[in-house]
Formats: structure tokens, C-alpha cells, sequence
């Protein structure tokens, strides 16, 4: 239905990383972290917010700078979720590399206008690592994650009050025969869980869960491919499932679109980008309206924005 960038110009010449989540009532809103280059001190947490008509001009909400007011680390991999009753949560992370850093969290009571004095999570705490938690129907936030300090291993962490005390998995696979990070959620029938990974084994990976998450199936490769690069997954309203990836076993372009009834067949229903270049790290969410939103990296330069109508896929 629309295709466009959420900025034009920018305080900064590169980004990446977004994440989008609906307002109800109140528009949209993006985050993603942006600097001189990924891993540089200066990069920090932006967002835009979308009134119905046009986003907003970026503006940082956070960045890295530590209590001594001299140290500074990256931000990385901002989080956006809101719960239906609750504030809205900016999960982030700071630290000097992925094998490195801590999670963070921010919410505000305002649609993202104003936030709270960014907290720690708890030590072994990293928050939804890059896509999106999800609700369980037990009002739990299940925050798909993953850590790099011991290879690439996924987890999962789970909080009841939106973050105050927090539980986890072990590691749900050894690093080894699998290097897997970056998990996002679909819901099947009989509250049957779906985890879809990126990985380093040239396909996506996944798990099962037959009890809201607490424990899971051994890790299995799928059919898709994956060059090692960021993915996420949407259960839509009617029950279907929508991925977006980039499709190969190595570069970050084409980058599309894939609906599935079962999380098993996938079938590419639309292609975001397919031009020689860098279109990565997707977040996709379906809107109260049943809009799905998308947002990626365009280039390292940009982030851009889809919206589509689930019904006409």
C-alpha cells in the first residue's frame, strides 16, 4: 500500500537496527540506533513517531554515555513494545561489542514523547534481543534472545510485570553444532510455539515449544535460506504467517516477504527490495487496523517503511 523512508536527512550518516510498533489511536512509532558506524561510541538510540499523516523528525532519546559522564559505549538493537495495558517499553543495549554489552530499558506513558530514566536489567538479563516479545495469554512477556560471549546460543527471558523481575532458559542450543541468534516468535494452535533464528549454518533455524515457551524442541534447520542476517515473523489475525528475510545464503539483498499457514511451506508473496545493496534487519508487526508495518535498514543510510494490506497476500 506505501513504500517510503521515515527520514530524508539525519544527524547522522549511518544506522541500522529498526523496530516499529502500533499506538492504538495514536499513529506508529520506529526506533533504531544511529552514528558515524555501527559499533562507534557515538551511536545512540532515534525514533520518529507517525501521527497518521507524516513521522516526525528524529530525535535520540538515549545513548550510551555512563554515570562518570565521560565513558561512552554503542547503543545497539532497540526494542519497541506495547502492552495493552502498560507503558510503552524501549528495550536497547549498550555495551562496547555484541559479545559484550547489558540490556536496557526505558518506557514512557506518553506514546514515546517523553521516557523514563533508563534501568539496567538484571545481570544474565538482555531483554527481546532484536525482534520483537510477544504476550502469552497468561500476561507473560516472552522476550526471544539470544548472547554471543560463549558462541551463539538462543534463549528466552520472561517477565510477568513488564520488566520489573525477570526468569530465563538455559541456552537452547551449544554454539556449536548451530550458531544461532536473533529469534522471533509465531503462535500455532494449541499454544504450540514457533522460533525462527538467523544462524551461520546458511539457513534459518528453529524450535518448538508445547509450553508457553519453557522449553523447546532440539534446534533444526529449515528449508530457508539465510546469509546470516537479521529476520522477523508475524502471526497475522487470521491465523497465517508472514516472514521477512533476505532469501540467500550470502548479501543482504533481495529482501522479501513470505506467507506460510503452517511455519513449515513458505511461499515468497512480495519482494521489498532487489537492487544491488544492503536491505536488512527487518521488523515487521500487524496493526490493530490489520495493517502489517515494516520497517528496515536501507543502505546503512536510511530506514524505511511499508505498509501492507495482509488480505490482498
Amino acid at each position: 500500500m506505501k513504500s517510503e523512508f521515515i527520514y530524508e536527512t539525519a544527524p547522522f550518516p549511518s544506522c541500522h537496527a529498526s523496530t516499529i510498533e502500533d499506538l492504538p489511536g495514536r499513529g506508529l512509532i520506529a526506533a533504531w540506533f544511529g552514528g558515524t558506524a555501527e559499533k562507534n561510541p557515538d551511536v545512540g538510540i532515534w525514533i520518529s513517531r507517525h501521527d497518521g499523516k507524516k513521522w516526525s523528525p528524529v530525535v535520540e532519546v538515549v545513548n550510551g554515555v555512563q554515570a562518570d559522564g565521560t565513558t561512552r559505549h554503542p547503543t545497539w538493537n532497540p526494542v519497541l513494545f506495547q502492552p495493552k495495558n502498560g507503558p510503552l517499553l524501549l528495550f536497547y543495549k549498550v555495551g562496547p561489542s555484541p559479545s559484550r554489552w547489558w540490556g536496557m530499558l526505558m518506557k514512557s506513558t506518553d506514546g514515546g514523547k517523553t521516557w523514563s530514566k533508563p534501568q539496567r536489567l538484571p545481570e544474565g538479563i538482555l531483554g527481546p534481543i532484536r525482534a520483537k516479545p510477544v504476550m502469552l495469554a497468561d500476561g507473560t512477556l516472552l522476550c526471544p534472545s539470544s548472547s554471543e560471549h560463549d558462541g551463539w546460543r538462543v534463549h528466552m527471558e520472561f517477565t510477568r510485570n513488564l520488566g520489573s523481575t525477570w526468569t530465563k532458559t538455559a541456552a537452547l542450543n551449544d554454539g556449536k553444532e548451530f550458531g544461532a541468534i536473533q529469534p522471533t516468535i509465531l503462535f500455532h494452535p494449541s499454544n504450540r510455539l514457533q522460533a525462527l533464528c538467523r544462524s551461520k549454518q546458511g539457513r534459518i533455524t528453529e524450535l518448538w515449544s508445547e509450553d508457553g515457551g519453557q522449553h523447546w524442541s532440539p534446534m533444526k534447520t529449515t528449508s530457508l535460506l539465510n546469509p546470516s542476517a537479521g529476520i522477523d515473523g508475524v502471526t497475522l489475525k487470521d491465523g497465517r504467517h508472514l516472514l521477512v528475510y533476505n532469501p540467500v545464503a550470502r548479501g543482504r539483498t533481495p529482501l522479501v516477504v513470505s506467507l506460510s499457514k503452517d511455519g513449515k511451506e513458505w511461499q515468497t508473496v512480495l519482494t521489498l527490495e532487489d537492487q544491488p545493496g544492503e536491505y536488512s534487519y527487518p521488523a515487521m508487526i500487524q496493526a490493530d487496523d490489520g495493517l502489517v508495518h515494516i520497517t528496515y535498514t536501507w543502505n546503512r543510510k536510511k530506514i524505511r517503511h511499508w505498509a501492507v494490506d495482509p488480505s490482498k497476500l
